[in-house]
């Protein structure tokens, strides 16, 4: 087997896979937990942004990435990957979009295609929340964006008047030292 045979055997994913599952808590055994994931990867799909749990939201994050990255590398031709969109999409509308929008979209991706923040919590809660999202979503971004802060108004005022005080001061500093040079220069004369 050559070594191109062996990377179509080898998952691509970006993004690290438990070895083990998780114990998702569903009263109705393996079937309830399997329903709660892919309706969560389905919600993934539709909305490309959710908050959730964070255990689930990791675990889900998993079935998305395979899926996205089947989408990607064998198309809507191949019958597995299909089969495997069409299980994992309760609405099957969303099949659609998961090889004519999102796989398109994710072709050029060398990172992740899904991206996981914690969500603050509110006191009395313990429970860890999670937002799990796609990449390139249309939302407005949940980081906020400092590289383009420089040119706001206020930003722009406080570096010039930095600017002004540091003159001041070398100004204050060069007339120290032409002081202290011409009195040093006196007393040598002297």
């Amino acid at each position: 087997m050559n070594q191109a045979e062996i990377s179509k055997l080898v998952s691509q994913l970006r993004v690290r896979v438990n070895p083990r599952l998780r114990k998702l808590k569903s009263a109705g055994g393996p079937e309830a937990r399997l329903d709660k994931l892919r309706k969560t990867v389905t919600a993934l799909i539709k909305h490309e942004r959710i908050e959730l749990n964070y255990p689930r939201a990791d675990e889900s994050r998993m079935y998305a990435e395979r899926l996205i990255s089947d989408a990607i590398r064998y198309g809507d031709c191949h019958r597995e990957t299909m089969e495997m969109a069409d299980f994992w999409l309760i609405e099957k509308q969303l099949v659609h979009k998961l090889f004519k929008v999102l796989a398109p979209r994710f072709v050029n991706y060398s990172t992740a295609y899904t991206r996981m923040y914690t969500a603050p919590s509110v006191y009395p809660e313990v429970v860890k929340r999670a937002v799990l999202e796609l990449r390139g979503n249309p939302y407005p971004s949940l980081v906020p964006d400092m590289h383009n802060n420089r040119n706001l108004i206020h930003n722009v005022l406080l570096d010039e008047a930095k600017k002004a005080y540091r003159t001041q001061k070398y100004e204050e500093i060069a007339a120290k030292i032409d002081a202290a040079e011409k009195s040093v220069s006196e007393e040598a004369r002297k």
